[in-house]
């Protein structure tokens, strides 16, 4: 028998993974509950799915071609969107493996990043994967960034600043005057913006004045196009260029490039499900306050985090998963009293506070 450990890099021997959310058929089976009654609102998806533009495009593609590995339609259409030239703009398979480039671009091991915790896991992920070290700055008790604290982290070791931004799963968004004391420090600072979509607030326009930001985003949750994973990044063109230079040639499919077009030709529509989703955002948050054992937080994203009393999560989480609610439990020590719930139709808004009401006042 071989033993592949043996054939490993030492530090990814006894890795573990990033802790993702189970297809809608492995909760189904859980649950004993057939899939199309599964309300499924652990993973900040859009309940309205994409453009109805995009599915008459992916029905166009030529999948036995290859797409175009400069990337040259998309970053085009970007480029329109955003006001950024093409040379600003990478786009990836989700804005996940524009990290991964990142990571595999300017750290290694014995390099440290930052992030301010708790937030999205991928980012001490990708420094685990580079045996690099992740300094978790914690937030206050309001999830707010510490600053001082943040900017007191950084040394000779530290490589990037990760800001989420509004932040998962807190809801959180940074401050004008915090970004600017972070881009001050020459660092580079990336900024995902995955949800900025929900909060009415960007640093995109800053990219133009600091040369070391990095702004990240995707069309998995505005755009409803999760399941073709398509994200970007806008950034120095210096540092698009070495990105291009060692990503895969075609890391976006055919399919994801007539998505993210066919979306952004019909914003309007999908700016529509967003106003929906805002709204619906304000009224679970509303209902959630009025059930006694649950503190929601304020959020600026798709998502509500929620606090329980000591030691009730877990079983609230299991109680809804037993009636095919899946919400998102956290292994963090920090939310070990917490659940995210992500905002879907009304219809499943409705059905979760039934529900929830039950199972607390028991």
């Amino acid at each position: 028998m071989i033993d592949f450990k043996n054939m490993m890099l030492p530090h990814l021997a006894n890795f573990t993974g990033f802790d993702p959310a189970d297809p809608l058929e492995v909760m189904a089976a859980r649950s004993g509950i057939p899939p199309e009654r599964i309300i499924r609102l652990n993973a900040n998806e859009n309940p309205y799915g994409p453009s109805p533009k995009v599915l008459k495009a992916l029905l166009a593609i030529k999948p036995h071609l290859y797409p175009d590995p400069q990337q040259r339609l998309v970053r085009r259409a970007l480029a329109d969107f955003t006001g950024f030239t093409s040379e600003h703009i990478i786009v990836g398979a989700g804005s996940d493996e524009i990290i991964d480039l990142l990571f595999r671009l300017v750290v290694g091991k014995g390099d440290s990043i930052i992030e301010c915790s708790p937030t999205f896991g991928m980012y001490s992920f990708g420094a685990r994967l580079a045996s690099a070290t992740t300094k978790s700055i914690p937030r206050d008790n309001r999830f707010e960034i510490d600053i001082d604290s943040t900017l007191g982290a950084i040394d000779s070791t530290t490589k990037i600043v990760f800001i989420n931004s509004p932040n998962n799963p807190t809801g959180n968004i940074i401050s004008s005057s915090d970004m600017k004391s972070l881009l001050q420090t020459g660092l580079l600072v990336v900024v995902d913006e995955a949800y900025s979509e929900f909060a009415d607030q960007s640093f995109i326009d800053w990219v133009s004045d600091y040369e070391n930001l990095v702004i990240l985003r995707t069309f998995s949750k505005w755009a409803g196009i999760a399941g073709l994973r398509v994200g970007y990044g806008v950034m120095n063109p210096n540092l698009t260029g070495y990105l291009f230079a060692i990503k895969q040639p075609y890391n976006i499919t055919l399919a994801a490039e007539a998505a993210l077009i066919s979306s952004l030709e019909d914003r309007s529509y999908l700016m529509r499900n967003v106003e929906l989703i805002v709204k619906e955002r304000a009224r679970m948050f509303s209902l959630l306050q009025n059930i006694d054992g649950v503190d929601p937080k304020p959020s600026h994203g798709n998502y509500i985090l929620c606090e329980f009393g000591q030691g009730k999560a877990s079983d609230v989480y299991q109680g809804l998963a037993d009636r095919g609610i899946f919400l998102r439990l956290f292994s963090h020590e920090r939310l070990e009293n917490y659940i995210r719930v992500s905002v879907g139709t009304p219809e499943q808004t409705d059905a979760l506070i039934t529900t929830l009401q039950e199972l607390v006042s028991t």
